[in-house]
């Protein structure tokens, strides 16, 4: 079968020709119809793997660190032969597929031979995927939408971390494909939504959506727009959905939230956080961690992470320690 591999090394992307895969326990073995690029995620594993090694590690300072380590321990020459091979190894891209079922694995319920399936399978002509991460599609979708469950569920899972109600001031931060699922889905819940990015065309689309924008390409000052946004009191939550190695973004998500805000993290940014922005309002701060709750393996309760800072002591201090839910 064919397979889209990207070499992390060298940046080479190709269509290979690989062995079958079968089916270990609860799989669910199926032929691909249709997968969907998330030119976010993708993208970004693609420009990685086209960089040179310096580019590889400003990307990747956490690695460092543990390269730094390793070097330590086994030797320069080891590691380098080590990170050279970890490099080499064909990374699968993808992971919103729609397929129909060719075999169950054993103990598998609830899924029959024939069924239409969307999971998180890679890019292939057949995939095994968990049964956990799979579901039913039913009939009245079409595999062109059923291919965008995968990435609206992570849009969805940010929703419910941020727990917005009916009329709160929501910011969303980068409007990519997760971003203008999520300004929908923020929609939906009954929310007033504002969109932050740079791309015209995105701005267009989110305002199509019934959000209000900020343009930054043009120079609109993000701060400004959102106490405008929010009749001076700040806004409720901020949803984070960007991909960029800025702390700015965290920033000022927080400077735009009234006091006691939420800011959940969908994207990628940079961490360096200021604990006076955080501390003066008591914000909370939540990172999605998966798509959702089934995402983790059965016995694993692992919905995202918690942090949250008291500005005072009293009955609130105990919120002041970092607490994983």
């Amino acid at each position: 079968m064919k397979q889209i591999l990207q070499n992390l090394g060298t940046g080479a992307t190709e269509l290979a020709e690989i062995p079958v895969p079968a089916t270990a326990g609860e799989q669910l073995l199926m032929r691909t119809s249709m997968s969907l690029v998330s030119a976010g995620t993708e993208r970004m594993l693609v420009e990685f793997g086209r960089g040179g090694l310096l580019s590889k590690v400003r990307q990747q300072p956490d690695k460092v660190r543990q390269v730094l380590e390793k070097v330590r321990t086994d030797g320069l020459f080891a590691t380098l032969e080590a990170v050279r091979s970890k490099l080499d190894q064909p990374l699968p891209l993808g992971y919103c597929n729609v397929g129909r079922v060719m075999a169950l694995g054993a103990g598998v319920d609830g899924f029959e031979v024939g069924d239409r399936v969307v999971s998180n399978g890679k890019h292939a002509e057949v995939v095994v995927v968990p049964r956990n991460l799979c579901a039913r599609i039913p009939d009245s979708v079409d595999d062109e939408s059923a291919a965008f469950t995968v990435l609206a569920a992570i849009g969805l899972q940010g929703v419910r971390l941020a727990a917005p109600t009916l009329g709160e001031s929501v910011v969303v931060t980068g409007l990519g494909l997760i971003g203008l699922i999520t300004v929908q889905l923020l929609r939906a819940n009954g929310c007033r939504v504002l969109g932050i990015d740079l791309n015209p065309m995105r701005l267009a689309l989110a305002r199509r959506f019934g959000a209000e924008v900020v343009d930054l390409s043009s120079g609109e000052d993000p701060l400004a727009a959102a106490e405008a946004f929010s009749r001076g009191r700040g806004v409720d939550a901020v949803l984070l959905t960007a991909s960029t190695a800025s702390s700015e973004p965290v920033s000022q998500a927080a400077k735009m939230c009234r006091k006691r805000g939420r800011i959940v993290l969908v994207g990628v940014t940079g961490l360096e956080l200021s604990r006076a922005d955080f501390y003066e309002k008591e914000l909370s701060f939540r990172c999605r961690a998966r798509t959702a709750p089934a995402a983790t393996i059965p016995t694993t309760r692992r919905r995202g992470t918690t942090i949250r800072w008291a500005s005072c002591a009293g009955p609130s201090s105990a919120t002041s320690r970092p607490r994983s839910t």
